[in-house]
């Protein structure tokens, strides 16, 4: 007995009092919509060590040319700190260069790719750029890879923001998402360990610093929802992004948004013996939502405004999607729920033919 309470103590221990977790700062974000679920001193301006790279890479793959080679100089190999090892001399390309700066967080990667877009201080004048086209007051860069610097901070919300902009490039989700990848004679190895041990993980990146203490940015998918996870001088960091995440798929609920032969819609019907057909859904449909989002819902019909006659039951009349702003939640086939003849005079030949012997259709 006393063994049991003991452990029922230490498990108190374990689980953070009202959701609150380790972090200085900390906050969980749907990827899509921006809807904040869980927040701890989220706008707090602190430094965040190597999530800087995030913008590095955003800003990066704006650049485009992903493929394009260069040759290392001898200031991209000297650079203190984490590292991919590039060697002054050796050819790269800018793509496998963004590998290295996300999987192995190389600070050598982080100041190659600023050399070769545009020049260092140039880059660094983008990523503050790209910070202010998102909208961000409080973020601040002075470097591309977060060693520590007095202006150089971010919150828990905006990295949120800077992240989920970021992952709306597909190759950036193929980076962060990728466990080993081989540049010539290295192996890089993705240094996020959410991606073995959380289910649905697609990244994004770790930070540490003795000025930032740990910081790491997460992201899962489930249920087509995409969530992101940030926390800022956080001792427990792998722990309560797990706590983070969880606690934030457990606020959607399943919804059906129209069952299969659900009537979607009526099309006007031109030259047939009826002024209208239903247009029905093929398909049953779910979406997870957070509580208030079913109002939110726009629906996107895709498909003819009109028809002509003659139109065949069960055929294919298009698309339905639903959306909240730029997310699609949902999509169904629609099929013609009616049909809609020719008049008599106006039947083909086979038409008149098949009336005569299988009566009028």
């Amino acid at each position: 007995m006393k063994k049991f309470f003991c452990a029922l103590l230490l498990c108190a221990l374990c689980i953070p009092a009202s959701g609150a977790v380790s972090a200085q700062g900390a906050v969980v974000m749907d990827a899509d919509t921006g809807e904040v679920l869980f927040e701890q001193n989220a706008d707090a301006r602190l430094p965040m060590a190597s999530t800087t790279k995030i913008m590095t890479a955003l800003v990066a793959l704006g650049e485009g040319n992903l493929d394009r080679t260069y040759t290392v100089k001898a200031e991209y190999a000297q650079v203190e700190g984490s590292s991919m090892y590039l060697r002054e001399g050796e050819t790269l390309t800018l793509r496998d260069t963004l590998y290295g700066l996300m999987l192995e967080s190389g600070n050598d990667a982080a100041v190659a790719i600023a050399g070769e877009c545009g020049g260092y201080g140039n880059f660094v004048q983008k990523m503050n750029d790209k910070a202010a086209e998102l909208g961000l007051t409080d973020t601040h860069f002075d470097n591309p890879n977060g060693l520590p610097s007095d202006t150089h901070y971010t919150t828990a919300r905006e990295l949120a923001k800077i992240t989920a902009a970021a992952l709306r490039d597909p190759v950036f989700r193929q980076i962060v998402s990728t466990r080993t990848y081989t540049v010539g004679d290295r192996t890089l190895s993705n240094h996020n360990r959410l991606l073995s041990m959380y289910d649905g993980a697609i990244g994004v990146k770790t930070g540490y610093t003795r000025a930032a203490g740990r910081c790491l940015v997460s992201a899962a998918e489930r249920n087509g929802r995409t969530l992101i996870a940030v926390t800022l001088n956080d001792p427990n960091d792998w722990n309560d992004h797990v706590q983070m995440l969880d606690a934030g798929f457990a606020q959607y609920e399943a919804v059906t948004l129209h069952e299969a032969g659900n009537e979607i819609t009526t099309l006007r019907v031109f030259g047939g013996d009826v002024d209208s057909v239903p247009l029905l859904a093929q398909n049953t449909v779910t979406a997870y939502l957070l509580p208030g989002e079913r109002e939110k819902i726009q629906t996107v019909r895709y498909g003819d405004k009109i028809c002509y006659a003659p139109v065949v039951r069960t055929a294919h009349a298009g698309q339905i999607e639903y959306r909240i702003g730029d997310k699609v939640l949902a999509r169904d086939t629609l099929v013609y729920g009616g049909a809609a003849l020719l008049p008599a005079e106006e039947k083909s030949l086979p038409e008149r033919i098949l009336d005569r012997i299988f009566g009028e259709t």
